[in-house]
């Protein structure tokens, strides 16, 4: 074992398979998928008929949904290898401080969409203290804001495995 690692043991080989990318992606494409779906079935059911109450989701509902996917999107727009770019190996100065402000910015989206939702749950549907069928909204949006933050890391940290397989081309 290396004197520079971090860890005592050793990072598993699997880890470096083109499967277990592939697999990632998958995994986070589920649970995005998932998330929207609570998201769309809360939707879907506060404009029934089943619906016995008075309260439906609006707009204010979608916004921090709409700000996670967001910042999953301007998250993995980002490669891992320009985190740590110098000057030299993109064109332009200050490549890795310009990512990882990009990086930063799409955190704070999918933290602030998260922070909106249990907002949203607490301010609309906790504080009017109404029944379950109706708080499932609530509850609904924060579910689909965390998958859709938990589905953005996966995604990230599986679209940028180092392998042996990957090859880099320079000029």
């Amino acid at each position: 074992m290396s004197s520079h690692r971090l860890f005592r043991f050793p990072k598993p080989a699997w880890l470096n398979s083109p499967n277990t990318r592939t697999a990632g992606v998958y995994f986070a494409g589920a649970l995005f998928s998932l998330g929207f779906f609570f998201f769309v079935d809360a939707a879907t059911f506060s404009h029934s008929d089943r619906n016995g109450s008075e309260v439906h989701i609006k707009f204010v509902d979608w916004i921090p949904g709409i700000c996670s996917a967001l910042g999953m999107l301007v998250i993995n727009s980002i490669e891992k290898t320009r985190l740590s770019a110098d000057s030299y190996s993109y064109s332009g100065t200050g490549v890795a401080w310009k990512a990882r402000l990009v990086l930063f910015l799409g955190f704070a989206l999918m933290a602030g969409g998260l922070a909106g939702s249990v907002a949203v749950l607490v301010l609309k549907y906790v504080v009017p203290e109404y029944p379950f069928p109706t708080l499932y909204f609530g509850i609904a949006n924060v579910i689909a804001n965390g998958l859709i933050m938990l589905s953005s890391v996966v995604l990230w940290v599986s679209q940028n495995m180092e392998d042996d397989y990957t090859y880099n081309l320079a000029l």
